[in-house]
C-alpha cells in the first residue's frame, strides 16, 4: 500500500513567532533608547530640552564616527584596540605640523587645511599597517592592536616631551570653528556624525564589499572559497577605521585646541561598547550601522541622564554603562 500523506506541517521555531521575535530583537537598541529618553523628560524637565539634546549628540559624534568604522572591522571578525591611542597620535602629529607650517609662513587657513588632510592620510596609514599584520603576518588583530594601542600613546608622549601639546592662538581661531560652527542650529560635528553614518549604512548594504566584509566574518573559510580577495577586504576595513578614527579627532582637537598623553583615553572601548550595544554580534558576521550609531547614543544618553538626575554618583557613570554592556553581550548569548 503506498504511504499515506502526510500533512506539510512547519516547524514551530520557523512559524510566526520567530519572526516577531527577531523584529524586536533588531530594534531593541531603538526601544532602549525611546524608553530612557520618556524617563529622562520624566525625572528632570532640562532633559529633553534642545540645548541638551544637541550636547548629546557633540559628545556622541567622536566616538560614533569611530563606531561606525569599528562596526565593518568587528563585522568581518576582527578588532581594534588602538583607536583611542591612534586618536590621541593623530592630534599630536596635526598639531606640531599645522605650528610647523604657520612658523614657516603658510597662512592659517592653508596650515590648518593641510593638516587636516594629514589627520586622515596618518589615520589611513595606521589602518593599513594594522591591515597587513593581520593578514600577511598572520598575527591575530587582538595582538596587533594591543601592541599598537601602547605604541601610538608613548610616540605621543615622546613627542609631547610628557606634557601637552598646544596648538598656535591664531591656528586655533581658524581652527575652531571645525567644532563650535553650526548649521540650521545644529552643531557641525553632528552633521559629520550623520554623514559618516550614512555613508557606512551605503557601504555595507547596497555594496559588494560591504557584502563581502559580512561574508567573511560570517565564514572566512567559504569566503575564500567563493572567489573574495579576504586579505584585501580586511585591509580596506582596517584602513577605513583608521579614516573614521582621523575624521574624528580632526572634530575633537578644536575643542581643545592641544593633545596630551590622556587624550582619546579609553576611546576604544566607547566604540565598541557602541557597536556591540547596537546589535552587532562580537563574533563577526552580523550588524547595522543603524544599531551602532543607535548604541552609541544610547551610552551618551546614560551618561547624561545620570548626571542630570544625580540617581547615582558621576564616578559610577561608567560603571552604570559596563553592567549595560555586559547585559546586552548576556542576551546575545542567549539569542544565539
Amino acid at each position: 500500500m503506498p504511504p499515506e500523506p502526510t500533512e506539510n506541517v512547519r516547524p514551530p521555531s520557523a512559524g510566526g513567532n520567530a519572526a516577531p521575535w527577531r523584529r524586536l530583537h533588531g530594534a531593541g537598541p531603538i526601544l532602549g533608547l525611546v524608553i530612557l529618553c520618556t524617563l529622562g523628560t520624566l525625572l528632570n524637565h532640562d532633559f529633553a530640552t534642545f540645548d541638551n539634546a544637541m550636547n548629546v549628540l557633540t559628545r556622541t559624534a567622536f566616538i560614533g564616527i569611530i563606531a561606525v568604522g569599528m562596526c565593518f572591522v568587528i563585522i568581518s571578525g576582527g578588532i581594534d584596540l588602538s583607536v583611542g591611542s591612534m586618536a590621541a597620535l593623530i592630534a599630536g602629529c596635526v598639531i606640531l605640523l599645522m605650528n610647523k607650517l604657520g612658523n614657516v609662513g603658510f597662512s592659517p587657513v592653508a596650515a590648518v587645511g593641510l593638516g587636516m588632510l594629514c589627520a586622515l592620510l596618518i589615520g589611513g596609514s595606521c589602518g593599513f599597517l594594522h591591515g597587513l599584520c593581520i593578514t600577511k603576518g598572520q598575527i591575530e588583530p587582538f595582538i596587533v592592536t594591543l601592541g599598537t594601542l601602547g605604541i601610538y600613546r608613548a610616540y605621543l608622549t615622546y613627542f609631547a616631551d610628557g606634557g601637552a601639546l598646544t596648538l598656535d592662538n591664531t591656528l586655533s581661531d581658524t581652527y575652531s570653528p571645525v567644532y563650535y560652527a553650526s548649521l540650521l542650529h545644529i552643531p557641525f560635528p553632528v552633521w559629520v556624525f550623520i554623514a559618516v553614518a550614512a555613508v557606512g549604512g551605503v557601504i555595507l548594504n547596497r555594496t559588494a564589499y560591504g557584502r563581502y566584509v559580512q561574508a567573511i566574518g560570517s565564514n572566512e573559510q567559504v569566503a575564500r572559497y567563493a572567489a573574495v580577495n579576504v586579505d584585501r577586504v580586511k585591509v580596506l576595513t582596517y584602513v577605513l577605521l583608521g579614516v573614521c578614527v582621523g575624521i574624528a579627532t580632526l572634530l575633537y582637537v578644536p575643542r581643545l585646541g592641544s593633545a596630551s598623553p590622556t587624550t582619546g583615553l579609553l576611546w576604544e572601548l566607547e566604540a565598541i561598547a557602541s557597536v556591540i550595544v547596537g546589535g552587532t554580534v562580537l563574533r563577526g558576521g552580523a550588524g547595522s550601522i543603524t544599531g551602532t550609531v543607535v548604541g552609541a547614543i544610547l551610552l551618551s544618553v546614560i551618561g547624561n541622564l545620570l548626571n542630570l538626575t544625580n540617581l547615582t554618583s558621576v564616578y559610577l557613570n561608567a560603571a552604570v554603562q559596563g553592567f549595560v554592556i555586559i547585559i546586552v553581550a548576556f542576551l546575545q548569548r542567549r539569542r544565539r
